[in-house]
């Protein structure tokens, strides 16, 4: 009405017909009608024709037409649309001075044609543009203002874009901070929320993928699914929505195994299809998803249907994105691993063709250096170990090896893809051209700190140790290095399997005195709060994390700090054998393998154990714990004390003493003589020897083998943390002794400790120096805080080893647990020695790599440089004969060393065998450290 009562000519007019057309603007966002779109734009055109340069409402109208074109180009795809938005809000900006309350609006609508230039054609200055020009528009804009929450939400979906394009895991954590801090600043009501949670959504369930929390599966499915509900049935972005649920249902489906969230999954991703209007520019996207779907269920049902669908859903993405479309290689990636899974399926060559064709254009379409490069690298590859199995070309077995190599020159946002992509090369290069298997090997264990990721708590560490099965991964990499008599690399592949979560506590503690001053402080900065576990935000802990790692690259930049917490070479790790010989024990299926460092000089020496393999081992695992059994030793009270001495049971033919001395000569035989001739043949006959068994041979008391034994045993989780700990010297005047006794931990349902007592007593009788909590006295925040007072510490309590969850092994204190997460999330500057005469407190969870994480080991990780532990439950009687001895041989001068520990073990053992006490009553006790 206004419009037509307007003369032309008149100076309002241009305003007249911006208001009218951003009315129809507005109605077509709220109802989704395209022809209210259409009438937006006439209007908005008019105006521009009206207002010519100079007109004073000129910027504000090229500013509503340009978000106008973008809407049409989200509705038709039409680059021109797009082309013509950019066109119109660069002038815009031009034409508004610097300070005007319009400008941020402007720069940002200038951003997102960048950002969807970038997503159309691929050219990373797009993106680079997108996300200067929004971040000067957050920037320019108050924190009240309301637009703000736009901006930031725009912002993070190009640093999303930025870490899909390089991941840079910095662009994922400025993506998620902002989408926070918008959705944090966001009304209720506000009609792009949907948008945003969608977008939040999608970063959560990209860093899932990264890191694999499984909280962020969970946020990424929550926010999808208030998109879903919050958005009316008309909305444009809709089908959008309902793709991202049905994407985010599937991975929790990978996650769990329940086929009910994969069929939730293709219901919401075939309603997605079914919603998506003609020529909508993310139809590709919906049916690439929803052909994902479907291609999982046909892995779990085996309906052929499922497959072929799949199959022309995602042909027909492919044909919808002509190049240079940024979708178009994934599209063809995926179009690649169909075809593989209907040769698999139907097994024609054809399919397999179809399969390497999809790759080969996947690979040039890509920018080089691009994370999807890898996807499609190993794709190539191993479609080509399929056509060589069927053919036999040598030229693909060429092509294999190359592929991979080139794959893993790349930066994975997928390092567990790219991991079990390592394994399946080494798999196949064993079969074939062995020495690639070397290759393979050190290709994969360098992405171990990605998979076992430092911003992750310990038990999340641990649970991906064992889902990506590393434990068997390190043992066959060891064999095939020493099969090439590449010994120093076994020493070192096996260290990065064994000890990677093991030495990332360690480095949170490491020394910083070669660090340059202000690089050393901010380091021990974020080092600290990583340890301490303080931060549990999800995003703060991951900023924490990049912060630490650009620091650390700064570090290394010094010629003399290079190597600065890198992987530990062999010239360093042999110094572990400072005190005397170590022994690594590796396992595998067909094969087991001693490696001997003799002195900190020496090159390492294979002993092979031709009659062992893993069935043995197990075997004798599994005849040890029935032996423990017969002997009802399950915690500290109800030890070895309880069974009769030579007990027969009914289906046996020998008493378990017998079994017991049959275990140890069997173990002698095969694993322990043959080291101790090669040990004899190097003219070392005595003295001490540390043990670092893996595998199958944790848990086994190779300490309690040998016959008339002229050595003093140890064990060590890793040669790592024996090296270091030769750093660490004692200070011969400065000790401070801490006792604590708890013989009932008071609510607790376990057995009263009747030797705790006296044990406590023997010990203050030889230090009466000694601070001392018994009893009630022993809290949990008591016992911390004594922690991290004293240098040697006596623990007479119950224990309890978690299998579950190692890190959740404890001490039983009164009235509460000492975990091990606690421990190793504690500074304990003074640290030097504890002894824990407790149950199980070294032993491991048989399905560790090794005995990193035992509530012994876990004390040589927070930084004690010596432990005593046992290995299965102690008899209550026998902690204060044995504290007696080994108290008294370390303080036989007037102050104690570390390095001593062992000698009086061997000591008070000695004590115990003299006094003719079952096996199971001495074997248990071991010496940990230096």
């Amino acid at each position: 009405m206004v419009v037509e009562q307007t003369p032309t000519g008149d100076p309002d007019l241009p305003e007249h017909k911006r208001r009218l057309g951003e009315a129809w603007h507005v109605r077509y966002r709220e109802q989704g009608d395209p022809k209210d779109l259409d009438s937006a734009f006439q209007n908005y055109e008019a105006a521009i024709q009206l207002a010519a340069p100079g007109h004073p409402t000129r910027a504000v109208c090229l500013q509503c037409l340009a978000l106008c074109l973008q809407d049409r180009y989200r509705e038709s795809g039409s680059l021109n649309d797009l082309e013509a938005a950019l066109q119109c809000s660069q002038e815009a900006v031009l034409l508004t001075p610097d300070g005007h309350s319009s400008k941020p609006r402007y720069l940002h609508s200038q951003a997102l044609c960048f950002r969807d230039r970038y997503r159309r054609l691929g050219n990373p200055d797009d993106l680079k543009a997108a996300v200067e020009t929004n971040q000067e528009a957050v920037n320019l804009t108050p924190e009240v203002c309301l637009d703000r929450v736009t901006f930031l939400h725009d912002l993070a979906v190009s640093f999303s874009d930025q870490y899909k394009q390089g991941s840079d895991l910095s662009d994922l954590s400025r993506a998620l901070r902002s989408y926070e801090e918008a959705a944090k600043a966001s009304l209720p009501d506000d009609p792009e929320k949907p948008e945003l949670l969608r977008d939040l959504g999608a970063s959560y369930l990209d860093r899932y993928y990264r890191l694999a929390e499984v909280r962020d599966l969970e946020s990424a499915l929550k926010r999808h699914q208030e998109a879903v509900d919050l958005a009316p049935k008309w909305h444009f972005n809709r089908a959008g929505f309902l793709q991202n649920l049905a994407r985010c249902l599937r991975t929790r489906y990978y996650n769990l195994g329940d086929i009910r969230e994969l069929e939730a999954a293709v219901e919401k991703g075939q309603e997605a299809v079914k919603v998506t209007p003609n020529g909508h520019p993310d139809t590709p996207v919906i049916l690439g998803d929803l052909a994902s779907s479907l291609q999982a269920r046909h892995t779990h049902l085996g309906e052929l249907d499922d497959l072929m669908e799949a199959l022309e859903n995602v042909q027909k993405a492919v044909n919808l994105t002509s190049a240079p479309h940024p979708n178009r290689p994934g599209f063809l990636t995926q179009l690649a691993q169909l075809f593989e899974d209907r040769y698999q399926r139907l097994g024609s060559l054809e399919d397999l063709e179809g399969a390497k064709k999809n790759y080969e254009e996947c690979i040039e379409v890509w920018p080089e250096g691009h994370p999807g490069q890898v996807t499609a690298l190993q794709g190539l590859a191993r479609s080509l170990v399929k056509r060589y199995r069927r053919l036999g070309h040598k030229k693909d077995l060429a092509a294999v090896h190359a592929h991979y190599l080139a794959s893993f020159k790349i930066t994975t946002d997928n390092p567990q893809a790219s991991w079990r992509a390592a394994l399946e090369w080494a798999s196949f290069a064993e079969e074939n051209e062995a020495l690639y298997c070397l290759s393979a090997y050190s290709a994969g264990f360098n992405l171990l700190p990605e998979i076992l990721w430092i911003g992750n708590s310990i038990p999340m560490r641990q649970a991906a140790l064992h889902k990506s099965n590393i434990e068997h991964a390190t043992s066959n990499a060891v064999r095939a290095y020493t099969t090439y008599s590449k010994l120093t690399s076994a020493v070192e592949i096996m260290e990065q399997g064994i000890a990677t979560i093991f030495q990332q506590t360690v480095q949170l503690r490491t020394d910083v005195d070669e660090v340059p001053v202000e690089l050393a402080q901010e380091f021990t900065r974020l080092s600290s709060e990583l340890y301490s576990g303080i931060v549990t935000d999800l995003t703060e802990n991951m900023d924490l994390v990049n912060r630490r790692n650009e620091l650390l690259a700064e570090i290394r930049q010094k010629p003399h700090l290079k190597n600065f917490l890198r992987p530990k070479a062999y010239n360093i790790l042999r110094q572990a054998a400072q005190g005397g010989p170590v022994v690594i024990l590796n396992s595998s299926r067909n094969h087991c393998d001693a490696i001997l460092i003799l002195h900190p000089t020496s090159d390492p020496v294979h002993i092979p154990l031709p009659n062992v393999n893993l069935k043995i081992l197990k075997s004798n695992q599994a005849r040890l714990k029935e032996l423990l059994n017969d002997s009802n030793i399950r915690n500290r009270a109800q030890a070895a004390s309880t069974r009769l001495f030579g007990k027969r049971k009914s289906f046996r033919t020998q008493t378990t003493e017998e079994s017991f001395a049959e275990l140890l000569s069997c173990l002698w035989m095969y694993i322990v003589a043959p080291i101790y001739q090669v040990l004899d043949a190097h003219g070392t006959h005595s003295g001490r020897l540390w043990w670092l068994p893996t595998g199958s041979f944790t848990g086994l008391p190779l300490h309690a083998c040998p016959p008339n034994d002229k050595f003093i045993h140890s064990y060590t989780a890793t040669l790592g943390s024996l090296a270091d700990a030769y750093t660490k010297e004692d200070s011969n005047m400065t000790y401070k002794v801490g006792i604590v006794g708890v013989a009932h931990g008071g609510s607790m349902p376990l057995k009263y400790l009747k030797g705790v007592k006296e044990e406590v007593g023997k010990i203050v009788s030889i230090v009466p120096q000694a601070e001392v909590l018994e009893g009630q006295q022993a809290t949990v925040d008591a016992v911390k805080q004594l922690l991290q007072d004293c240098s040697w510490l006596h623990f007479a309590c119950h224990g309890k080893q978690d299998i579950v969850d190692p890190t959740n092994s404890h001490l039983v204190l009164y009235g509460g647990d000492l975990t091990l997460e606690t421990i190793l999330r504690m500074p304990l500057p003074h640290a030097k020695f504890a002894f824990l005469a407790a149950c199980q407190t070294a032993m491991g969870d048989g399905g560790l790599v090794n005995e990193s994480f035992h509530l012994g080991g876990g004390f040589i990780a927070a930084g004690f440089r010596g432990a005593i532990g046992t290995l299965w439950s102690m008899d209550d009687g026998d902690g204060p004969l044995v504290a007696e001895a080994v108290y008294s041989h370390l303080f036989r001068d007037q102050y104690p060393k570390t390095s001593s520990a062992a000698d009086a073990l061997h000591v008070a053992i000695k004590t115990l065998r003299t006094n003719k006490v079952p096996y199971e009553r001495w074997i248990p006790f071991i010496h940990m450290g230096v």
